[in-house]
């Protein structure tokens, strides 16, 4: 690799640990008290080296400064990725005329340096230790810089991937405040239509006489109200996250209210159902996530196909996994955790906001599940989700224990 990609390479993982110009970190501080303690010299360092100077950024026995990358000490074991420790640096060609050693900046004899390799194998600088008195070099104390070094690259690694976290949660903060107004926004356009529907509904059900129509209003009425309901539920759900109870819902029954309020847009022979378990939580959410899928598998058949969509159960690794299969286009292997994203729209040719998926995978987690998508044998997909076990007697079986089980 040449230098200059080997620079870049140091740039970017100094930017990534964004440690350079902060405030001082109290561990790394530890870190290097600790290095001159094991060490028994009164001074030491975490050199940090950019392109064009060296950064101290937490030192022991004195104060650190910047300086040109020139002038560096430690940029002999940057540059080679290999420890130095020497008795008296003065009798080494390579710092004999150097500023730390001539007294220019300081009269530097012993000298210990480990680099600081990070997990993608960049070295991004040194801890160091020193002193202006000629020391021995002894194997126990190179051993101890060596694993000093190491916690100060774990303590870099720390803070990142905590940082990380944070701006982790406040993306998932914000994203959650844009489905909150999503669902105010939605719910008068929503439920007034629905209103309507119920209204004209109730007038139909003075007028119509006949067994078959009254039926069919009356029908018609049960799948409105149901859909109120669900509205209500999923926009509270949406907007403040609410708990999901702890009912136990029968799945077998909810599918078949599922399939009734899909009629108008998929005949019942086209899916195919096995048994499916008891669970615990809210029946309305659990419900509106087996009819979101059915209704995608749906919707995602092939142009002038007939849906084949087949609804199923069995065990999982301590669980019940839900699957609903179809034979449609399928989901590209790259965008199978994309689709549950809010508001993402793989085919804009397919009606849709982009809101079910992600709704759907946040109400199964709700229930202590999760979700996902898979390719199914022969084309088409596999929409699956997974609850905890509910035993004969109605309780939530704990996943370890439902796992020995089966």
């Amino acid at each position: 690799m040449s230098v200059e990609a080997r620079d870049h390479q140091r740039e970017q993982a100094l930017a990534t640990y964004d440690v350079i110009g902060g405030p001082a970190r109290r561990e790394l501080d530890a870190l290097v008290e600790l290095a001159a303690q094991v060490a028994d010299v009164p001074f030491a360092a975490v050199n940090l080296l950019s392109t064009h100077s060296q950064h101290q950024v937490a030192t022991a026995g004195f104060t650190g400064v910047d300086s040109p990358i020139e002038d560096s000490m430690c940029r002999v074991v940057v540059d080679s990725g290999q420890p130095i420790m020497l008795e008296d640096a003065r009798l080494d060609p390579r710092f004999a005329d150097n500023p730390w050693t001539t007294g220019e900046a300081a009269q530097v004899k012993y000298y210990g340096a480990h680099p600081l390799r990070t997990p993608a194998g960049v070295v991004i600088g040194t801890l160091c230790v020193f002193d202006d008195e000629a020391r021995e070099v002894t194997p126990e104390k190179a051993r101890a810089l060596a694993q000093l070094a190491d916690r100060v690259v774990d303590v870099l690694e720390l803070e990142l991937a905590s940082r990380q976290l944070r701006e982790a949660n406040a993306r998932l903060s914000t994203s959650n405040e844009r489905l909150a107004h999503f669902a105010g926004q939605v719910s008068h356009d929503l439920k007034n239509p629905l209103t309507s529907v119920s209204l004209s509904l109730e007038s139909l059900e003075l007028d119509v006489t006949e067994p078959y129509h009254a039926d069919t209003v009356a029908r018609a009425r049960r799948g409105v109200d149901r859909m109120t309901g669900l509205i209500n539920n999923l926009l509270e759900f949406a907007a403040r996250g609410a708990a999901p109870g702890d009912d136990l819902v029968d799945l077998e029954a909810e599918l078949e209210l599922a399939l009734d309020d899909l009629a108008g847009r998929l005949p019942r022979d086209c899916v195919v159902s096995g048994t499916l378990p008891m669970a615990r939580g809210d029946a309305a959410q659990l419900r509106s996530v087996l009819m979101n899928l059915i209704d995608n598998a749906a919707k995602f058949t092939e142009d002038g196909q007939r849906p084949a969509i087949e609804v199923d159960a069995h065990p999982a690794g301590g669980r019940q996994r839900i699957e609903v299969r179809d034979r449609g286009r399928g989901v590209p292997a790259e965008q199978r955790e994309r689709v549950f994203a809010p508001l993402a729209r793989l085919d804009k040719s397919v009606e849709g906001v982009g809101i079910g998926l992600a709704t759907c995978r946040r109400i199964v987690e709700a229930h202590g599940g999760s979700m996902g998508v898979d390719a199914r044998e022969g084309g088409g997909s596999v929409f699956w989700f997974e609850l905890p076990v509910v035993d004969d007697a109605g309780r939530t079986v704990a996943a370890d224990l439902a796992g020995r089980d089966a």
